[in-house]
């Protein structure tokens, strides 16, 4: 045990004395003689240091990268992702698409907000070799679209290939200007939310390196590894990041170095300003899963840097990532961080409801009322990407359903665990002064799942296609929307504790690892007892829709007996199996289970009593079916029901356009 205690300290990072509290759960365990595996490969880690000027909105760095070589392949040259030059100019193929998506009304930035980030020094070092400087050699490549515009991926060639289970040392210097904030990254006044800022190798994979240009529908990959990270910054702005702080030091110049210390993790983002408030608080999994037989999930500290105008919200925020550390620890996986760090961002700053290793960005309003999901909603979600995006970490350029999509699904199910009743609310005068409709209860259906929006793009691309080449403006629908849609579908079908059992699987077995589209299903096939590869080739290989229906009901009195008959009908490409659900007057109910092969199927029936109604899919069992008006036809009317129903829903909107025309008078 001793020699295990001398190793253990001998690899565990150096921590000043002040900030001893602060290590992190692996290097305590160290100090307890401990050795604790690496949970992940570790093959592209970064020690960077950086300086911000608030005043010029620009940032100098410098990085190391040890880097080793997991294929089987050598590897040539080296690519890099420089987010940043997205927002270089409006030629990039992020703004081009952003263009095409109709995403960029108002007045173009100001020549200060655009962002740039500028290599100036790459020097790579191996054993037995002299240290190679590469910065002239460096070009910029666009291997999605050819945009010679494009300044996203920067490639580097080797004088020397890196052989399978080499490591190199990667030395590169930077420097940046901070935007106005694009994709949630950026400035706004004194408020610094940064991300994607520092020049990233991609994943080499088999079939070489997998380094996209940026996107403006997708986010991102990378490989795991170990990040230390030094933040030189004004002494009197409060920092958050990626990680634990191991050291804080004042400078002579005024400034102040933080340093940030995260194993197992594929990025790293931080935010700085003035204004934040700190809380803290802790997750404590045996008070919160007490009675529930969880195992496995342990405490997490939990610091929340928030507005000023929010103060009376903390405990709001704290208690949304409590919910989203236990229900998804106990369906999914515990969360193996020992702690996680909640930004609020600053009004107006865009950089609201986004996730990064141990840190996310929530979002709320000034006026939240009681049980309406304003932050708990955001806060849950975010939180939870750090169970998909962040421990299992699928490739989000190709396949972010893997991550958004199961997310979606995970968060509707986690608040309606809590937060019940959550009521509609709708805001007015800008956004600023909500209503809310106590007699609107938003359900899994009507929120987790975004019926509305997959129904409006459910035919514009296939699930299997690449992200990156889904139309701009409909990637969402299909990203988030038809993923949770098909994963309720899933539940309805086989029941809760058999997808459970499935994402458990593919999490435990994905963690770590970059999990393929293929991994799922053939876990999730696997896991059910049963081939469900036609299910996913309709709502995956497939932009099919779902679409079943009542064609026709009809009943003839014969005698003394009543002859129906009932039409379904097949309107879309898509097949799945529904029950036909037929009620008699005599209260006598009839359930066929239909294969739904067939474009039509003739049900009859001669009985003692007319029918009253026919419907398709009863338990709605198929949440995709785009066209849920047409499942059911009645032989006795509703009265006024659908008359007052639409008469209120254009009540609400008369009031909404009134309400906005005072408020501009």
């Amino acid at each position: 045990m001793r020699r295990l205690l001398i190793f253990a300290l001998l690899v565990a990072p150096p921590v000043s004395a002040q900030d001893s509290d602060l290590q992190s759960a692996a290097t305590a365990a160290a100090l307890r003689g401990v050795i604790v595996p690496p949970l992940s490969p570790r093959n592209a880690n970064y020690t960077i240091a950086a300086q911000l000027d608030p005043a010029t909105r620009t940032i100098a760095g410098s990085e190391t990268i040890t880097w080793r070589n997991i294929t089987s392949k050598p590897a040539v040259d080296l690519e890099f992702h420089l987010y940043w030059n997205a927002w270089k100019n409006p030629r990039s193929t992020f703004m081009r698409e952003r263009a095409m998506a109709r995403q960029t009304g108002g007045a173009p930035p100001a020549a200060n907000d655009w962002s740039h980030i500028d290599v100036t020094s790459i020097v790579v070092s191996r054993s037995g070799s002299a240290p190679a400087t590469l910065t002239a050699s460096k070009r910029f490549i666009a291997p999605d679209d050819e945009n010679p515009d494009d300044e996203t991926v920067m490639a580097v060639p080797l004088p020397e290939p890196v052989a399978p289970g080499e490591t190199v040392t990667i030395d590169v210097k930077w420097s940046a200007h901070v935007p106005r904030t694009f994709a949630r990254t950026g400035a706004i006044g004194n408020f610094f939310f940064i991300a994607q800022w520092f020049p990233k190798l991609g994943v080499l994979q088999e079939t070489g390196w997998n380094c996209h240009q940026f996107h403006a529908a997708t986010e991102f990959f990378a490989d795991y590894g170990v990040y230390d990270v030094s933040l030189t910054l004004p002494r009197t702005f409060v920092a958050g990041a990626t990680g634990v702080l191991r050291e804080k030091r004042d400078n002579a110049d005024g400034t102040t170095t933080h340093r940030y210390y995260q194993e197992d993790v594929h990025d790293f983002a931080w935010t700085t300003s003035p204004d934040y408030l700190e809380r803290s608080a802790r997750f404590e999994p045996d008070a919160a899963l007490r009675g529930t037989g969880a195992p496995g999930l342990s405490a997490v500290d939990m610091r929340l840097l928030l507005q000023p105008e929010h103060a009376g919200q903390a405990e709001r925020h704290f208690d949304a990532t409590r919910t989203t550390l236990r229900y998804y620890g106990e369906w999914y996986g515990a969360y193996p961080y020992g702690h996680i760090t909640i930004v609020d961002p600053a009004f107006q700053s865009n950089a609201g409801g986004m996730e990064y290793p141990t840190l996310f960005t929530a979002g709320t309003r000034w006026i939240a009322p009681a049980h309406v999901t304003t932050p708990e909603g955001v806060t849950v979600h975010e939180a939870g990407h750090q169970f998909w995006y962040g421990i299992v970490g699928n490739n989000e350029f190709e396949d972010a359903w893997m991550d958004e999509g199961f997310n979606t699904f995970s968060t509707a199910r986690a608040v309606a665990q809590v937060y019940d009743p959550n009521y509609l609310a709708v805001r007015y005068f800008g956004g600023f002064v909500p209503w809310v409709f106590t007699d609107v209860v938003i359900s899994r259906e009507t929120d987790g799942n975004r019926l509305s929006g997959y129904r409006r793009d459910a035919r514009s691309d296939a699930q299997a296609t690449q992200t990156i080449r889904y139309f701009p403006s409909t990637a969402s629908s299909i990203t988030y929307n038809k993923t949770a849609l098909w994963l309720n579908t899933l539940e309805r079908w086989l029941g809760w504790p058999t997808v459970q059992r499935i994402m458990a699987a593919h999490f435990d077995r994905g963690k770590f690892k970059h999990p393929t589209p293929q991994d799922f299903f053939a876990t999730a096939s696997e896991v059910a007892g049963r081939d469900l590869t036609p299910f996913f080739d309709q709502v995956y290989r497939s932009s099919n829709v779902f679409d079943y229906g009542v064609q026709d009901l009809q009943t003839a009195h014969e005698g003394d007996r009543y002859r129906t008959t009932v039409i379904v009908r097949r309107y879309g490409e898509a097949i799945f199996p529904v029950d036909v659900l037929v009620t008699f007057k005599d209260g006598e109910r009839v359930t066929e289970h239909w294969d739904g092969k067939d474009r039509w199927k003739l049900y009859s029936y001669d009985g003692a009593a007319a029918a009253i109604s026919a419907q398709v899919d009863p338990n709605r069992v198929l949440l995709l079916d785009v066209d849920y008006t047409n499942n059911s036809k009645t032989l006795e009317p509703k009265g006024s029901t659908a008359a007052t129903k639409w008469s209120l829903k254009w009540m609400v909107w008369l009031q909404d356009c009134l309400l906005s025309w005072v408020a501009l008078v």
